[in-house]
């Protein structure tokens, strides 16, 4: 079987509402995903179906397409609507499909979110507005007006790194927004363990560690999964930390993690964004990625040499 080869398996059963006995709503291992450019920048839609496949085909059981992995900042909402409908025709029903469709415009997010139910996007991750830098009550006004828009769950981006703190969300914030019915998971990026703890206690939201160094903490904590840049050029090797532990093996789920370290910080924990890295990797094993788009630039040779030595050394 070539690696994109769609899998023969079905693939997992429907997913359930957060605490319920089905699985976590927007899958457990799920790679936040690039989306593939041509050498000239324009969209790849041939690329995406073959690397949808392929991370599928390699554990993944969720991918976010059009997050900031996704270059969502330099894609227009056509291409974001044809790279969803390209993904989601590639991959059926074998993994949960989530939208990424977070803008600073109320308006405009909700046109997005529509149009993405529409295109059969399993979910939408909406992450609170940047740069306007509205107040906790205006923030939550906006999710919960995206959450009205469709009939899909919703994963909260609290990424208070890229949205700024006069709009990172609150525990308060979150504990309120929880009570919305379509509002079902986090993609946690906050770095505050005292406030998903206290989020995790007290709702049945769908927690998903959203840096990868993060992972394997967030898991112990309560959190379902992860959703994953490194996953990209690693996709086995992040579902291993989860199978592991989840199978009542922690001390194999922390070997495994450890031994992901030097990778996740050589893709994430440098000058480069993940996008870059992860397209660089992925370049290198020959699998669909492409350019990166301005204002980012490429990875240079030795970077990319560095990742790839990173990448095996992961996989020994």
């Amino acid at each position: 079987m070539s690696p994109f080869d769609a899998p023969s398996a079905a693939g997992p059963p429907p997913f359930g509402a957060p605490g319920t006995a089905g699985p976590p709503p927007f899958g457990r291992t799920a790679a936040a995903m690039i989306t593939p450019f041509r050498a000239d920048g324009r969209l790849d839609l041939d690329g995406a179906r073959r690397l949808a496949v392929h991370l599928v085909g390699e554990g993944c059981d969720g991918l976010v397409l059009s997050g900031t992995t996704g270059e969502s900042p330099t894609t227009t909402d056509a291409e974001k609507e044809a790279l969803l409908r390209t993904v989601v025709e590639a991959v059926g029903d074998r993994a949960r499909i989530t939208a990424g469709v977070g803008t600073s415009d109320t308006r405009h997010t909700v046109e997005l979110a529509r149009t993405a139910e529409q295109a059969g996007a399993h979910g939408l991750l909406v992450a609170a507005p940047a740069y306007s830098r509205p107040g906790q009550e205006a923030v939550a006004h906006h999710l919960r007006t995206v959450a009205d828009a469709t009939g899909l769950p919703v994963m909260l981006y609290d990424i208070p790194g890229r949205t700024g703190t006069g709009t990172a969300l609150t525990a308060d914030t979150l504990l309120r927004l929880a009570e919305h019915p379509r509002v079902q998971g986090v993609k946690d990026c906050a770095y505050d363990l005292m406030k998903t703890a206290k989020v995790l206690a007290a709702t049945g939201l769908a927690y998903y560690a959203g840096c990868d160094e993060q992972t394997l903490p967030l898991r112990a904590m309560g959190a379902v999964g992860c959703v994953s840049t490194v996953a990209n050029a690693a996709p086995r090797d992040i579902r291993a930390v989860l199978d592991a532990y989840d199978a009542g093996d922690p001390a194999e789920a922390t070997r495994r993690y450890l031994r992901l370290v030097p990778l996740v910080e050589a893709m994430t924990g440098t000058e480069h964004p993940g996008t870059v890295t992860a397209k660089a990797l992925l370049n290198a094993l020959g699998l669909p990625a492409g350019p990166v788009r301005a204002p980012l630039l490429a990875a240079g040779p030795e970077v990319t040499s560095e990742l790839a030595t990173a990448l095996k050394t992961a996989q020994q």
